[in-house]
């Protein structure tokens, strides 16, 4: 409650001493008694720094700055308190009188600019200089958009209080162009009013192609003039400068804002010794979250909301709504950096009648960077990133254009070596230089990322280099990924078709993948990389690459079923062999990509794949080829449910494998055959096929696909009506399956081990096995899901 009328007299102590007033100490003094005032005359305790706040929505370590007379309150604040604490018109108008006699003897310098009875050096015209409150913020940024979490942290920053104050420094680190410094200085503006003794700015310099990095000599000059410190008054030593900088700021509020750093030595001795004082430091590099008590905040790429709101606000909302496509499209092309996005909408503003349509054509059709050029430097998107750029060391540097070349949305170490043609642990080492330019960054542990418009500048610089080892690092790049990828697919399906890989070139490393589960981990993170290095590889020419790889890739995305990826793979690998006139290469793409056309529901054109990848493999009379495509015909026979072409295809498929002598192609034939009789309805059958199949497996120590034949076994059991033995051979399939971390195979286990708890009339223990396969399918993305929920919707019901 705040009573400030005339219902009280005025206290004739209160005005003389408020008449006396001179130093801010001394006025905070008032502010207390009235306080405790306030608090008698209602009986009660006084206001709780944390009450007060509630009251003004203030933080609390502004009002305690207020209270314990180390900030001079603004006018409007001041007679808030006043009103609050019940002070008397007569008492608020001597004491706003006192207030303003206060700021203007700071501001003259004729009294100490902080209390003495505080124990701080006075700085006065007769000392060290003249007071003065300065205001050094550049201006406010137009349109600026987003960044509500770093603006929220910087909030928090400024309001933090504890038992033992002390100064707070925020790093606001990212790559070129991505906004640190306006995200800086729109903050400053949002909250200068929290630092009422004055804001401090500095461009440091620290990537600036024009001119050295500020010293910190040069900077710390800089602030004592804008503080109101006589020239003639500065030491000539740094420390004593910096000594006198910490001596004006003690006791004081103040803002600063130490923009582009280059190292942690030029921003130290800039820091204020004083708990009152936050700073926020800009710099690409992230090495300066080293500083003590330093918060970082990294930061990143509009996000696509943020990049249409910083279009609107330059722009205005017509515009964008007019041509909703275009905007999308600009936006893509700048990659939400907002450097590139301020460039295009500059251009937009200057042509208001131009569609946004040929802004974006002007943008696709540009050769690489050249669009985005404001016209000065520090609007020259290749300018701004040749400044981080420019200050690699040469090994670090040779990396970072190699990545140019690099095709993937992200990297591994393994990956970079080979790329660079080193080792692992000096790709670390560069990374780790690459990411403190903030030219990088390791968005995952292990993984590193660069945005778009990056990997283009890395390309033009790649390509000025010597063409031989730009080719020399494209082949160790597919290396690397064709080598591991093959091995992987060999884990997870030993029994497929086979070829020999050529040698790896000189520094490729291929990653470890010994285990199922490092296999399918090393697939499920690579996909992404891979279906890129393989459209790279066949729009470069490499066809061998693209089709080797398409095929290692082809079992692992059968198994999360992604036949959409891998259709897009075959397709980028039989353009590539096809081109190449590589014949035995395309039958054996038409093979995979058949299954993949079959999965999509498309059937006459997998038939058509599969009729020429057999006349091709029998014109080149290669037989093991003619077996596998005729397994592949029996098996899109069997998907159509045309189970008798597809015993008749895989019986002709065994029939060649045996006269070839392929023991692994037999053993896997012999459960094919085995199940398509149990389509059939030939159970008994089936098990002759199938039992043959899991002694051939066993004997090739192929654990892998004897657990696959363990689950066609438990089928034709289930349907002979012997449960119990179908569901002994479920389990045991199934906890192989649990034991190697496959989901997919676990969850046709799972599946079919309720098929048979159903049909023995354990209605819970089925809904619990098909619940779980749900489960695993759903987080696949498998279309197996759709079976499953018919079952347990059927059961429900």
């Amino acid at each position: 409650m705040g009573v400030g009328d005339a219902g009280q007299p005025a206290d004739a102590a209160l005005l003389a001493a408020a008449n006396a007033v001179s130093r801010v100490d001394e006025l905070a003094e008032l502010l207390r008694g009235l306080r405790r005032r306030h608090a008698r005359r209602d009986n009660a305790s006084q206001w709780t720094l944390r009450e007060l706040a509630a009251r003004t929505g203030w933080a609390r370590s502004v009002i305690g700055q207020y209270l314990s007379g180390r900030t001079l309150p603004p006018t409007d604040r001041f007679d808030v308190l006043l009103d609050l604490f019940g002070a008397t018109l007569v008492e608020r108008g001597v004491l706003a009188t006192a207030r303003d006699r206060v700021e203007e003897a700071r501001r003259s310098g004729s009294v100490a600019v902080d209390g003495d009875a505080a124990g701080q050096p006075s700085t006065t015209t007769s000392g060290a200089g003249r007071s003065a409150i300065p205001r050094q913020l550049p201006a406010r940024v137009r349109g600026f958009a987003g960044r509500t979490a770093e603006l929220a942290a910087l909030d928090g920053l400024a309001a933090a209080e504890g038992p033992y104050p002390a100064m707070m420094i925020a790093v606001v680190s990212g790559t070129a162009g991505v906004g640190k410094t306006a995200l800086a200085v729109h903050w400053a503006h949002r909250v200068a009013d929290r630092f009422p003794d004055g804001q401090l700015f500095v461009n440091l310099r620290g990537f600036e192609p024009t001119a050295p990095p500020m010293t910190p000599g040069e900077a710390v000059r800089g602030f004592l003039d804008g503080l109101g410190v006589a020239p003639e008054r500065i030491p000539a030593d740094l420390d004593a400068q910096v000594g006198l900088y910490r001596t004006v700021l003690a006791e004081r509020r103040v803002l600063v804002v130490l923009d582009n750093a280059a190292s942690v030595e030029q921003v130290r001795p800039l820091l204020p010794g004083s708990a009152g004082c936050l700073v926020v430091v800009t710099s690409r590099l992230t090495s300066l979250t080293v500083m003590d008590g330093a918060h970082p905040l990294p930061l990143g790429l509009l996000t696509l909301q943020e990049a249409g709101d910083l279009l609107v606000g330059r722009l205005g909302p017509d515009r964008l709504t007019a041509e909703p496509a275009a905007a999308q499209g600009l936006i893509d092309a700048c990659a939400r950096l907002p450097l590139a996005l301020s460039i295009v909408a500059a251009r937009a503003a200057n042509n208001p009648t131009f569609p946004l349509a040929s802004l974006e054509a002007d943008l696709a059709g540009s050769d690489g960077l050249d669009v985005l050029d404001g016209g000065e430097p520090t609007s020259d998107v290749r300018t701004v990133l040749s400044w981080s750029y420019e200050r690699l060391k040469p090994p670090a540097a040779r990396l970072f254009r190699l990545l140019g070349l690099h095709p993937g949305p992200d990297i591994s170490a393994a990956a970079a070596a080979s790329l660079a043609g080193t080792s692992g642990g000096e790709a670390q080492s560069l990374f780790a230089e690459l990411t403190r330019a903030s030219l990088l960054i390791e968005h995952v542990p292990g993984r590193y990322s660069m945005h778009d418009l990056l990997r283009v500048y890395a390309a033009e610089l790649a390509d000025a280099v010597d063409p031989r080892e730009r080719d020399a690092a494209r082949l160790r790049i597919l290396d690397h990924y064709l080598h591991t990828a093959y091995t992987a697919s060999l884990v997870i399906a030993p029994q497929r078709d086979l070829f020999t890989l050529d040698p790896a070139q000189p520094g490729v490393i291929v990653e470890p993948v010994t285990s199922h589960r490092s296999a399918v981990a090393w697939f499920g993170t690579e996909r992404p990389v891979l279906l890129a290095v393989v459209r790279q590889a066949a729009s470069d020419g490499f066809a061998t690459h693209a089709w080797q790889l398409a095929w290692s890739m082809f079992f692992f995305l059968h198994l999360r079923g992604r036949w959409h990826d891998s259709l897009e793979a075959q397709q980028a690998a039989l353009a590539a062999v096809n081109e190449a006139g590589d014949l035995a290469a395309a039958a054996t793409v038409r093979r995979d990509l058949a299954q993949c056309l079959a999965r999509l529901q498309r059937f006459d054109e997998a038939d058509a794949q599969l009729r020429q990848a057999h006349d091709i493999h029998a014109s080149l009379g290669d037989t093991d080829g003619v077996a596998w495509t005729l397994h592949r015909m029996g098996w899109i026979a069997d998907d159509q449910g045309n189970h008798r072409d597809a015993v008749r295809h895989a019986e002709h498929a065994l029939r060649l494998f045996h006269e070839t002598g392929n023991l692994r192609a037999r053993a896997h034939v012999l459960n094919v055959v085995g199940w398509y009789q149990a389509q059939l309805g030939d159970h008994s059958m089936a098990l002759v096929y199938c039992r043959q199949a899991l002694e051939l497996n066993r004997t090739l120590g192929n654990d892998i696909a004897m657990a696959n034949v363990l689950d066609s076994i438990g089928y034709a059991h289930q349907h002979l009506g012997e449960y119990e033995q179908a569901a002994n051979c479920y389990l045991e399939s199934l906890a192989f399956f649990r034991a190697l971390g496959e989901p997919y195979y676990t969850a046709q286990a799972l599946t079919h081990l309720g098929d048979v708890r159903h049909a023995m009339g354990d209605g819970p223990d089925a809904c619990a096995a098909w619940q779980e396969a749900l489960d695993i399918f759903e987080r696949l993305g498998h279309t197996n899901a759709d079976g499953i929920r018919a079952r347990l919707h059927d059961y429900a019901t």
